[in-house]
């Protein structure tokens, strides 16, 4: 089937005969505006550069990861409507692909209307970035199981939460990503401290904050899904560990009953299927016995799925990266027990030196991202290890190790 070339990559969704990418910085160029830049849009902009794509990067900062390999990048404050309408817009892409909860949703879905193509849509990004709007969709429209929840906005109504749902309970705010403003609470003498760091944790929506009754799971996956032109496809599962609500290690295969990861999968496309759009979904799911519950979902590489970098043929970020191009997505083969860690660097620096690094990477089947982010303030996520063995155990031990042999000079 003949077909012209084309910029706006919309006609894609139209047409699952042929695909056609311009060259890039070019006046035909394939250009894809990645919304965020941290170490996932480095991944997803190497994925896609490999298709010939020109990748934009912007974010809040410079020298953020996905800028220092894309083709071009601005320093914005991506939360301002105005500013991150005007950027995209003055790049004209092809695609605009969100990489981070708090940017301008508004100024994706005035794009959106304006002709424009935002992976997966902007009402899903819009969604998802929200906690009450994501929750009210899965648990009051869609009916999945979700652990029970309220919505407060004083300290007070806090109270009358945890009288309401009991203890222990767990707090997040509305807006916010990596764990942060995320507290268990386990005994009310936490209560006023939780509601603090909710506050300042929290993402431009001051006082809002969901409150969840603990649910006691057995363990916790992310169940990555792929839309794509030729339906939906599911990698294997992975399991995790998160500190403080963050990311700490993932694991792939986690082991699963059949009849369990069934209905997970059931979930999983029920929540993606309404949300629309094509590329890759973190769905997060606690499991208790048979039971699966929906926590969140994320509309793009989740940061547990930095495991597939080494655990299948396709990564998390190829997957995406096909899918939203409108390329096959072919059969997702897992290649056994593999594992990610999480190397987390404390202090307060611009200048870190990575040393050890033949030490650390001399067992076998082990690998290393340094994500080269320009500071630290506090504690940040600095690179990821990865390994694969015969047992999920002797992944994540070998994982921990290759981190833990790692030596930071930081000034």
């Amino acid at each position: 089937m003949f077909c012209r070339s084309f910029i706006f990559f919309s006609f894609i969704f139209s047409s699952v005969y042929c695909t056609q990418i311009g060259t890039p910085l070019t006046a035909k160029s394939t250009k894809v505006v990645l919304c965020g830049a941290g170490e996932l849009g480095k991944e997803l902009a190497i994925e896609l550069q490999r298709f010939g794509v020109e990748v934009v990067a912007i974010d809040r900062y410079p020298n953020a990861p996905a800028m220092q390999v894309a083709h071009r990048s601005y320093v914005i404050d991506i939360r301002n409507q105005n500013l991150l309408y005007e950027t995209i817009k003055k790049e004209n892409p092809s695609l605009i692909v969100p990489e981070l909860e708090s940017i301008s949703t508004e100024a994706l879905i005035q794009l959106e209307q304006e002709g424009y193509s935002v992976i997966p849509k902007a009402h899903a990004a819009h969604i998802t970035m929200n906690r009450e709007r994501i929750r009210r969709l899965a648990s009051e429209e869609l009916r999945l199981k979700t652990s029970p929840y309220l919505f407060v906005d004083t300290k007070e109504q806090l109270y009358a939460a945890i009288e309401q749902l009991g203890l222990p309970c767990v707090i997040k705010p509305i807006v916010s990503s990596s764990g942060k403003g995320q507290s268990i609470i386990r005994n009310l003498s936490q209560v006023d401290e939780a509601w603090e760091y909710a506050q300042t944790g929290g993402r431009g929506t001051m006082g809002r904050v969901i409150v969840e009754g603990f649910i006691d799971f057995d363990y916790e996956i992310t169940l990555l899904t792929v839309r794509h032109k030729e339906g939906t496809s599911f990698c294997k599962p992975i399991g995790h560990l998160q500190i403080d609500g963050d990311y700490r290690e993932s694991w792939q295969p986690h082991p699963m009953d059949i009849g369990v990861e069934k209905e997970a999968r059931r979930i999983a496309q029920v929540i993606t299927e309404r949300l629309g759009g094509f590329g890759i979904f973190g769905v997060e799911l606690f499991i208790k016995g048979n039971e699966v519950f929906f926590s969140e979902v994320s509309p793009r590489p989740h940061d547990t799925g930095l495991v597939t970098l080494g655990s299948q043929n396709l990564s998390e970020f190829a997957l995406h990266a096909r899918a939203i191009l409108g390329l096959p997505i072919p059969e997702i083969v897992c290649y056994g027990p593999s594992a990610s860690c999480a190397f987390l660097v404390h202090g307060n620096t611009s200048s870190i030196v990575y040393k050890n690094l033949d030490k650390a990477l001399k067992a076998p089947m082990t690998d290393l991202r340094l994500f080269g982010k320009p500071e630290v303030k506090g504690h940040r996520r600095m690179g990821v290890a990865l390994a694969r063995a015969e047992t999920i155990e002797e992944a994540r031990r070998k994982a921990k190790e290759v981190v833990e042999t790692i030596e930071i000079d930081a000034e």
